[in-house]
């Protein structure tokens, strides 16, 4: 998406090779064999077989030459650079399977130690009991194509997800929004109820919306990491979004699904007026 133009913060990517380097360095045996004879459907068994699994791996050495690369990619950003540290299952793109959700985020990070024990966590939660789950459904359980994306942290006063068709009424015709004040981590959590709104995809006329008063957000801690806050009554008055932030969204949906191809589900964020693609997925449910 950088390399079209698009506006996609700066950053880096930890490869998937390098976490198969990693897990090549003798975790890989732990995995096949704790996974060999795995039923995926005893829930017990599998949460114990993805307790060892990430155990393993939060033990293992982490190789020179990758911790070097990653401390070097990351102090080029600036030595205080605020990051976020995002997994990206290899197989995440593809059209007709998701692990949205599945790989953990985690935002605000600052130095390089901070950021090695991230790109870790990454990894580690590709082996969470839901993630295993999913894989084995969806073809091999020890599959470990995964790359781990570091981005500068934009310190969002809006964030969202926009959906380039309706993936709940099916209509490719209409595009589907959802933004709240402060980090995205509020609609991820489930915390906050999104304001919503659906538009027209080729003209932006605002079909239907729905706009709650919001009382909190997630905003970034000073120290790292994020929190809470309560909204003052004037601040969740405001609507989170001006239809020139709608028509915005609108034209980088339909540049981001002209890149990819089929329908995407686009997470973003707002500072100060400025529009920023964080990530972008299929649809898979269509």
């Amino acid at each position: 998406m950088a390399r079209e133009g698009l506006p996609v913060p700066p950053g880096f990517v930890v490869c998937a090779p390098a976490f198969a380097q990693f897990i090549d360095g003798g975790i890989f045996q732990t995995i096949a064999a704790t996974v060999a004879d795995l039923d995926v459907y005893d829930d017990e068994a599998l949460g114990q077989a993805a307790e060892a699994i990430r155990g393993a791996i939060a033990t293992a050495a982490l190789p020179t030459n990758l911790s070097d690369a990653i401390a070097t990619a990351y102090e080029a950003m600036g030595d205080h650079t605020r990051v976020a540290v995002r997994s990206s299952a290899i197989g995440e793109d593809g059209e007709t399977a998701s692990f949205a959700g599945q790989q953990e985020t985690f935002l605000n990070l600052r130095g390089a130690e901070a950021v090695l024990q991230a790109v870790r966590d990454c990894w580690a939660s590709f082996f969470s009991p839901r993630a295993m789950f999913y894989r084995a459904e969806k073809g091999d359980i020890t599959d470990t194509r995964m790359a781990v994306v570091v981005q500068e942290m934009v310190l969002a006063d809006r964030s969202g997800v926009l959906f380039t068709v309706d993936p709940v009424h099916k209509t490719r015709e209409h595009m589907v929004m959802e933004a709240v004040f402060g980090l995205g981590e509020g609609i991820v959590s489930g915390m906050i109820t999104p304001a919503h709104y659906v538009v027209e995809r080729t003209t932006g006329a605002v079909i239907r919306d729905f706009v709650p008063r919001q009382a909190q957000a997630v905003v970034y801690a000073p120290e790292g990491g994020t929190m809470e806050v309560h909204l003052s009554e004037e601040q969740s008055a405001h609507r989170v979004l001006e239809p020139t932030d709608l028509e915005a969204l609108r034209k980088v949906g339909l540049q981001v699904e002209a890149i990819f191809g089929p329908p995407q589900d686009i997470e973003w964020c707002l500072r100060d007026g400025q529009l920023f693609v964080l990530q972008s997925r299929p649809i898979t449910n269509l």
